[in-house]
């Protein structure tokens, strides 16, 4: 927050004091303050637009600059990519193996399917021939062996194919969701980056300074635009220790300027409870308190807009 210069604005007081010194009673001096608002970026970088200047009156989200962000884009794009490969990963893991892969493991059964057919019709037939005397032994044993071979490779790639069908198992699942998960975060991440390199008005307000000019490198969080909002200007008086018993915040005062054409109603927002000595310089004859306290009081913001920053004012208690 920016303050106008305490001992500039007691000698502004003294300045004043003798002409005040004889306005009805509960009128004080004080002065305009402003608590400007200082934006800049998280990130370092050039500056590539500044879409303000000095004395500008800017409506909220309205864009105020930009810096140079190359970098930041090509991060996210590569972010956006890695996380589009981390998620078919998984949809290919969920579904298990696709479609030709399957029918490659089907055409294997069936194959195994009529070879086992085969060897059983071989069997029956050989089990015949050999009850009746035709075979030897042996010939039967290797026929016996053979369907029994056929059919277990029926039983095995039978058990592929329903495999082929399933999805990974649960750890491979869950450890590809976590890595889709810190490729979205890292998607998130990349974005608010870019983000930080254009910068918007938090609220409506006064343009009251630019801190850089376009093309000029500006540190990581080095304020580019001081902006002053209408609700953010107050009028700060000081009041006697014999006085300020009497006032709470809420209170209505009538703020008068010069310039201005009628008084600016305010309401006080805050009564300091610590006394402050009132400085020589603004002693005068009718002055008997050595203590003061200060009073601040917020305009509306539709009349805040009337007053300037370390501009003398009059307050008057209501």
């Amino acid at each position: 927050m920016n303050r106008f210069p305490r001992a500039v604005l007691f000698v502004l007081l003294a300045a004043l004091l003798p002409a005040c010194s004889h306005n009805d009673a509960g009128t004080y001096q004080g002065y305009v303050e402003g608590e400007f608002v200082y934006l800049g970026s998280s990130q370092a970088g050039k500056l590539s637009q500044l879409s303000v200047a000095r004395g500008q009156t800017v409506g909220a989200s309205a864009s105020l600059f930009a810096l140079e962000s190359d970098d930041e884009t090509h991060a996210l794009a590569q972010a956006q990519q890695q996380l589009a490969a981390a998620r078919a990963q998984l949809a290919d893991i969920q579904t298990g193996k696709r479609v030709p892969e399957v029918d490659v493991n089907r055409a294997q059964l069936a194959e195994a399917i009529a070879n086992a057919r085969k060897a059983s019709l071989q069997l029956t037939r050989d089990q015949a021939q050999y009850s009746a005397g035709g075979i030897a032994k042996a010939q039967l044993d290797d026929s016996r062996a053979n369907a029994d071979s056929t059919a277990a490779q029926v039983r095995e790639l039978t058990s592929q194919v329903n495999v082929a069908r399933l999805p990974a198992r649960s750890q491979q699942i869950v450890q590809q969701q976590a890595q889709v998960a810190a490729a979205d975060a890292a998607v998130a991440q990349a974005q608010w980056k870019l983000d930080q390199k254009r910068v918007a008005a938090p609220a409506a307000g006064l343009v009251y300074d630019t801190l850089y000019r376009e093309g000029e490198w500006v540190p990581a969080g080095s304020p580019i635009v001081q902006l002053l909002p209408p609700q953010n200007i107050k009028v700060r008086f000081f009041v006697p220790e014999t006085i300020v018993g009497q006032l709470t915040p809420d209170r209505r005062v009538a703020i008068h300027c010069d310039g201005c054409a009628a008084d600016i109603p305010a309401r006080i927002t805050y009564v300091s409870s610590e006394a402050e000595y009132t400085p020589p310089v603004i002693y005068s004859n009718e002055s008997r308190a050595k203590l003061v306290f200060m009073v601040e009081a917020h305009p509306s913001s539709a009349d805040a807009t009337k007053l300037h920053p370390g501009q003398p004012v009059s307050v008057v208690l209501q």
